[in-house]
C-alpha cells in the first residue's frame, strides 16, 4: 500500500495512467462493519456481498463487475478506524493487502485482467 498525502492527487495519478479511482471516505468508518461497508460502496460491490473478511477478500480479487485494468481504491481517512479500533484496521489492511498480491501481475488471480492498487490517504 502507499502512503499519499490527498485523495485528490491519488485519484489525479491513478487517471492520469489510465486506472479507476475510487475513492473511500474513511473519516466515518471507524468500526470494521462500517469500513467494509465504505470500501463495498466505493467499489459497487454486489449484493451478495457478506461483510465479513473472507467476503471481502472474496470481492476484492473477484472485480469482474467492473472494467478491466487497474483499480485504485483510495481509503481517505483511514486513521480514524486505526486510531478507533486498531484490530479491525489491521485485520482489514491485511485483507487489502493480500487480494493486492493477489491482483497484481503475476499473483495467482491475476488472470482476470483487474489489478488492485490500495492507497492510504491523510485526507
Amino acid at each position: 500500500m502507499k502512503p499519499v498525502d490527498d485523495a485528490k492527487t491519488a485519484a489525479q495519478k491513478a487517471k492520469a495512467r489510465g486506472g479507476y479511482p475510487h475513492v473511500l471516505n474513511g473519516g466515518a468508518a471507524r468500526d470494521k462493519a462500517s469500513a467494509m461497508d465504505a470500501i463495498a460502496e466505493a467499489l459497487s460491490f454486489p449484493e451478495w456481498f457478506g461483510r465479513n473478511l473472507d467476503a471481502l477478500y472474496d470481492c476484492l480479487t473477484d472485480l469482474d463487475w467492473l472494467p478491466t485494468g487497474e483499480h485504485v481504491l483510495i481509503w481517505a481517512g483511514s486513521d480514524a478506524l486505526k486510531e478507533a479500533d486498531p484490530r479491525a484496521y489491521l485485520s482489514i489492511r491485511s485483507v487489502l493487502s493480500d487480494a493486492q498480491r493477489a491482483l497484481s501481475p503475476g499473483g495467482d488471480r491475476a488472470a482476470n485482467r483487474r489489478y488492485l492498487t490500495v492507497v492510504l490517504t491523510e485526507s
